[in-house]
This record gives structure tokens, C-alpha cells and sequence, in this order.
């Protein structure tokens, strides 16, 4: 990256959204956001940094409140288009320390100092010859500048907004910050590398590390959920008992729930990292603005939505060769082990091994020894691991493609049928194998873990946009 990275000022009138669309290109969501006109009361910049390199540099600003009192006094003397610029910074040289013109000051201090415009407008509202003043201020600084078209409101007025900015804007842009996903962020890159020659080059480059950051974080995010998934899978929990000549209910049922809970909490920790990975870190930090806080790991609702259904989960399991007839025969037999009401009965100090319904492996070990444990897992049931991961390619999802300007709770109660994320056969093919070895914690960082950490990778890419 060479020194001297691009610099952008963005501006406009009160409350149309700029703020937003700075903590959204910079992917920084302690960019301050409210409803409230003039907020923002300084400029502060907001650099996006890779790596501790500079891609480029944003300025947040506040909103004109008097442009046309500037505009007529810029015009107040009649000067030539190459002097306008000067006649700009004697404006600020003289109300320097003037507050009626203090917000128009600090927006104007970049742009002079040598920042492009990204100029804001809210294209759900009417075009008003009120910006007008504002627009000709701008062209009057002279520096390469640009209109993004925000949609605030539900209406659209796009078409009288772009025939109006093409009278003072080099381009004009429609640009959502609330819904901007990474393809987006690159075509208003590669928009404003258009706006000076000296800016193509350097924003080329940081388009291309900016992919390679992109790359990455869904490697990140795929080794956390490979991590997630094997690790569950090889889960024990061990209760100590006095007595294994009566094993009740009761003993069975609170360390089930144990079991359980751990595996909630590496589900958990798992989401916050990923969190991490995609710089949410209001979210990693707050625990109870979870996604799935309202839908257990062990409900049938979740199972529903993320689990195979009974045809797909006879092919996975004919692929992986974990299947004999009898397993398939109680596959079919309509039971769930989300309910989790009978763990089986525990004979001879072994548990069974259950089919469809079942949960997990139980074990009462050490009778020879004196001290003795009642155990449960790992993890048997076939769905499990299919719903811990289509949950955790969903939150991986979600946090990739939320906008840091976008600080609404991510919730799942308005989620839409194509909410799992497409594994093809061939894939499950792998992750079923991989889920067998996972069952008996013989998968180390070695093939098998490499094998499946590909897979999900690739899963990842081709749902992340």
C-alpha cells in the first residue's frame, strides 16, 4: 500500500443518514448513530484499518444549518472559478470562532484539507431546492465529490434526486447502510476510485485486501464452527453416585440438563467469536442479544427449522455408513430427542444405544474401582450435529452480512423458509464420516479436522455474499 491513503469527508443535511453510512464503510459500529438532527456537533475521522494498514480514512460531520447565510456570502464578491476554493477558506478564516457558523466549519475543515465529498441525501423524501445552497458550497471547495442516495423511508423519490445531483456530483449512487453487504461496500469502492486518478490505484489495492480480510474471516469463522462441532460431538459429562443399584429418574434427568448446558455454552462462546471475528463486538460482549435466545439448542422448534429431514438424514447416514436397517427402522419411528423425557435405561452399568430419539451415550463407570460415575455422552443422535451447524452457518450469516450501522437486536422470529444454508450431498458425505470419528474423539488437527474445516469453508463462501 502506498503512503498518502484517500480521505473522505461526509456530508450533508441533518439527519439523512450520514453517520450511518460512516460506521457502515468503516465497519465501526461505535460510530455514534441517533434520530435526533445535529448530533454530531465536531467531525471525527474513522479510518479503516487492516492488518494496522490504512485503507482509506472517513470523516463523520455534522449537518449544514445555514447554508444559504454562507452561500450569499461567498457570493457577496464575484470571483473566478479557480479563486472560488480561496474564497471558501477566507469564509472559514473569518468565522472561525463565529458559533452560528460552527457545524458548517467543522464539515469543511476536511474537504479544505484535502478530503473528497461523499455528499448524503435521503431519497425517500422529495427533492427541495433548500440543498441547493449546500451543493454549491461543495462545488465551490473544488474536490472531487459524489452523492449517495440513502433510503430512509419506505417512499422513493431516486429519479428527481439523481437528476438533481447530476447537476453537482461527478456520480451519484444509490447506497443503503442498514443493508449493505460486502458486495455493495466493494461497488461504492470501486465508485470512488472513479472521482480523482491519483485514488484509482490505492483503492484498487485496498479492494484487494480487503477481499483477502473478507477471505479470512470466513476461514475464521469455519475453524470456530469445525471446532464447535467436533468438540460437542466428543462431549462427556460425569455425575459421581453412591449406588449404581438405583440409578433414578431424578439422577438421570439432572445430569442430562448438565450435559445439556454445557453444550449450550460452547454453542455460546462459539457465537461470540464468531461475533469477534466479524468486528460485532457489542454483540460478542452482550450475551443477551443473542439470536437464538428464545429458541433453545434442544427445542423442537429448533429442530424443525434446522435439523434434516427424516430422508435426508437416511442418505447422510447411508453416505457416512453409520446406519444399519434396525437404526433405520427407528429413525422412522416419529419420536425426537428434543424432548429429552427418557434417556433409556441404564443395564448391567452400561446404557443402550438408542436410534432416532436418542441423545446421548450413558454409562456408569468405575464399579470395579470403588468410585463410581454415572456418564453421559458423547453425543449419539445423527440430527445434532446438522442442527448445531445449520445454527452456527446462520449466525455466521447473519453477522457477516449485518451492516455496523445497523444496530437493531438480531433476532430470528421473522425468519423465512430458506433459512438453512445449502450443504450439498457430497458435503454431508464428509461431515457425516467426520461426525462417526468425532462420536469416539479421534478427530485431532490432523485430516479429518482439515477435511471438515474445507467443507465448511466452502460452505460459507458460497452462502456469504
Amino acid at each position: 500500500m502506498k503512503d498518502g491513503y484517500p480521505k473522505f469527508a461526509v456530508v450533508g443535511h441533518p439527519n439523512k443518514g450520514k453517520s450511518s453510512i460512516v460506521a457502515t464503510l468503516a465497519h465501526d459500529e461505535s460510530v455514534y448513530i441517533s434520530n435526533i438532527p445535529g448530533a454530531t456537533t465536531i467531525q471525527r475521522s474513522y479510518p479503516l484499518q487492516i492488518d494496522g494498514v490504512t485503507l482509506y480514512e472517513l470523516y463523520d460531520t455534522p449537518g449544514f444549518q445555514r447554508a444559504r447565510a454562507i452561500l450569499a456570502w461567498l457570493k457577496e464578491e464575484e470571483v473566478p472559478a479557480h479563486q472560488r476554493v480561496n474564497r471558501v477558506k477566507r469564509f472559514m478564516y473569518e468565522n472561525r470562532d463565529n458559533p452560528k457558523f460552527h457545524d458548517e466549519i467543522e464539515l469543511l475543515k476536511p474537504i479544505l484539507d484535502g478530503a473528497g465529498i461523499i455528499y448524503i441525501v435521503d431519497g425517500s423524501k422529495p427533492y427541495g431546492v433548500e440543498y441547493e445552497a449546500e451543493m454549491q458550497i461543495l462545488e465551490w471547495t473544488g474536490q472531487p465529490s459524489m452523492a449517495l442516495v440513502n433510503l430512509i423511508g419506505d417512499t422513493d423519490y431516486i429519479e428527481e434526486w439523481n437528476l438533481a445531483l447530476r447537476h453537482y456530483f461527478q456520480m451519484v449512487r444509490v447506497f443503503n447502510p442498514m443493508k449493505a453487504n460486502f458486495e455493495k461496500h466493494l461497488k461504492i469502492l470501486d465508485s470512488i476510485a472513479q472521482l480523482k486518478e491519483e485514488w484509482v490505484e490505492p483503492i484498487k489495492e485496498s479492494i484487494e485486501v480487503f477481499k483477502d480480510y473478507h477471505a479470512k474471516k470466513i476461514e475464521n469463522s469455519a475453524l470456530i464452527i469445525t471446532q464447535l462441532i467436533i468438540n460437542s460431538l466428543s462431549f462427556i459429562v460425569s455425575l459421581p453416585i453412591d449406588d449404581t443399584s438405583i440409578i433414578d429418574s431424578e439422577k438421570k434427568d439432572k445430569q442430562l440438563e448438565k450435559y445439556k448446558s454445557q453444550l449450550r455454552k460452547l454453542e455460546t462462546n462459539s457465537h461470540k467469536k464468531i461475533s469477534k471475528v466479524w468486528n460485532h463486538i457489542l454483540i460478542e460482549k452482550d450475551i443477551d442479544n443473542h439470536i437464538f435466545e428464545e429458541m433453545d439448542l434442544f427445542s423442537q422448534k429448533s429442530e424443525t427449522l434446522f435439523g434434516l429431514n427424516k430422508k435426508e438424514l437416511l442418505w447422510s447416514g447411508v453416505a457416512g455408513g453409520a446406519l444399519t436397517g434396525s437404526g433405520i427402522d427407528l429413525m422412522f419411528a416419529g419420536s425426537t430427542f428434543m424432548l429429552g423425557s427418557a434417556v433409556g435405561a441404564v443395564v448391567g452399568g452400561a446404557g443402550v444405544v438408542f436410534g432416532y430419539g436418542e441423545i446421548a451415550k450413558i454409562e456408569i463407570l468405575g464399579q470395579k474401582l470403588g468410585k463410581k460415575s454415572l456418564e453421559i455422552g458423547p453425543m449419539q443422535n445423527p440430527n445434532f450435529p446438522y442442527i448445531l451447524l445449520q445454527r452456527a452457518l446462520y449466525y455466521t450469516n447473519e453477522m457477516a452480512n449485518k451492516p455496523h450501522a445497523n444496530k437493531d437486536k438480531v433476532t430470528i422470529s421473522n425468519m423465512m423458509e430458506n433459512h438453512k444454508i445449502d450443504i450439498s450431498i457430497e458435503d454431508r458425505k464428509i461431515l457425516e464420516k467426520i461426525h462417526q470419528i468425532a462420536r469416539k474423539g479421534q478427530v485431532t488437527k490432523g485430516k479429518e479436522f482439515n477435511l471438515y474445516l474445507s467443507a465448511i469453508t466452502g460452505i460459507l463462501e458460497n452462502s456469504i455474499k
